[in-house]
């Protein structure tokens, strides 16, 4: 708000970019009126190209979204070509009749997320017809008119150029007609839908999409078993089916609590330089109505990773439950990388179950590097980490290890034995904050 402050005084014909993100603006400068007229100035000239508001300040962004809303004379926003509304305070900001004064015609980019009501989404559809860009993530603390499914359907039919489409919370609709007419999407590149079962699956069997998609990611809520087993198995395995690109190398990520699944699985870049977007993606999250049994999460766990093509898996991603992991491990025999994070170093780490039928097989015959992230010890101390590792290099197979983030300390002789074990062993402990703790980092292995 400050930069506003100091620059509200140039020309309004200027093309404009409106930018603000509350993380950073100083509370005491204050959106008063003289930055108000400037704002409702360039309104009236349609000068403004680009509205960019983040903020957890509900108020704020209310006066601001009030100031950028036409009157009766003058232009009205037909200029704009990209809006970015982010509101994640405790206030409901009301942007219906800013959408239902707004032309639009010329938007391309439109991204709401947070606590927003909205009422004009009629408005919306009739008056966008360029989008290339469409994410709706919209949650409210009181119930806000809800979008039906023909509206949503009217936006994405007007919008034939569409190549993004984020819905989740509010916009994903009750769609029960499934004999009702498809709605095309075929420039479509990237899908992400989040909600209950029935709503999700509903709609994705309205839209007709292309053969493949860049990114595809699916978050299902108010699942049962049967559901996931049933329904979204079968979804999953026919779009690995279609995109060649995943017989590729790929990178499969995972992690489970009781009663939740998610995996993930991307075309694996050997060499980033020649990549010039990012490479293909599927995703699915599954959170199930009631908790299962242990025996039903590890069923339906390995009956999910199975749906990736296995044998071009080179790298997993693991955490936290390594228990879960013994048959997917065999099913993916070429596995070069894994990455453990936030896991136990317990008895029998990564070694099969000593009275399973897999007892004497060798879980990662392709190992050739170890990560392990913010791992913990019990009692053995580190000598589960050191068994691991002298059965996995006991026939001359060479492993590398890398530690990561926070972990326990490690005496001189237990750091010996476990270089003596592998054939590189890098440990990069995280710094700490001021306050002893450790920030959150996504660390990136390298192939």
């Amino acid at each position: 708000m400050q930069d506003w402050k100091k620059r509200h005084h140039r020309s309004s014909a200027t093309p404009l970019n409106l930018v603000l993100y509350g993380e950073i603006s100083d509370a005491r400068v204050l959106f008063d009126e003289s930055i108000q007229d400037a704002v409702r100035s360039r309104v009236t000239r349609g000068s403004i190209r680009q509205v960019h508001l983040k903020s957890g300040d509900g108020g704020t962004l209310t006066s601001v979204i009030s100031s950028l809303t036409p009157g009766d004379k003058g232009c009205r926003n037909e200029n704009i070509k990209s809006i970015v509304l982010g509101s994640w305070g405790f206030t409901s900001v009301d942007v219906s009749n800013f959408f239902a004064r707004s032309h639009l015609s010329g938007l391309r980019f439109l991204d709401l997320c947070g606590i927003f009501r909205i009422s004009s989404w009629d408005q919306l559809a009739s008056r966008t017809t360029l989008l290339t860009t469409l994410s709706l993530k919209i949650n409210a603390s009181t119930p806000p008119p809800a979008l039906t499914a023909p509206q949503l359907f009217s936006i994405l039919t007007k919008n034939p150029n569409l190549q993004e489409l984020a819905l989740s919370g509010v916009p994903l609709p009750n769609v029960t007609d499934g004999s009702a007419s498809k709605v095309p999407l075929r420039n479509l590149k990237m899908l992400s839908l989040a909600g209950e079962f029935r709503q999700l699956f509903g709609l994705l069997h309205r839209l007709v999409l292309p053969e493949t998609l860049d990114r595809l990611d699916l978050s299902v809520s108010d699942s049962t078993v049967e559901d996931a087993s049933q329904t979204l198995a079968p979804y999953i395995r026919d779009y690995f089916r279609r995109d060649t690109r995943f017989r590729d190398k790929l990178e499969v990520s995972s992690s489970t609590s009781p009663d939740s699944i998610s995996i993930s699985a991307n075309v694996v870049c050997v060499d980033p330089s020649v990549l010039e977007q990012d490479p293909p993606y599927v995703g699915f999250k599954v959170f199930l109505v009631n908790q299962p049994p242990p025996g039903v999460l590890k069923q339906l766990f390995v009956e999910l990773t199975a749906l990736v093509p296995r044998e071009r898996v080179i790298l997993f991603n693991a955490s936290p439950d390594l228990k879960l992991l013994e048959e997917p491990f065999l099913m993916m025999p070429n596995i070069e990388i894994l990455a453990v994070t936030s896991a136990e170093l317990a008895k029998g780490f990564l070694q099969p179950n000593p009275d399973g039928p897999h007892a004497n097989k060798k879980l990662l015959p392709s190992l050739e590097k170890l990560c392990l992230q913010d791992v913990t010890l019990n009692d053995d101390g580190w000598s589960n980490l050191t068994d691991y590792l002298t059965r996995q290099t006991s026939d001359g197979q060479t492993v590398s290890l890398e530690m990561v983030g926070e972990f326990p300390d490690m005496s001189p002789e237990e750091e010996d034995e476990i270089e003596g074990l592998v054939e590189e062993f890098i440990c990069d402990e995280f710094p700490t904050t001021d306050a002893g703790e450790q920030p959150y980092v996504g660390h990136s292995w390298s192939l």
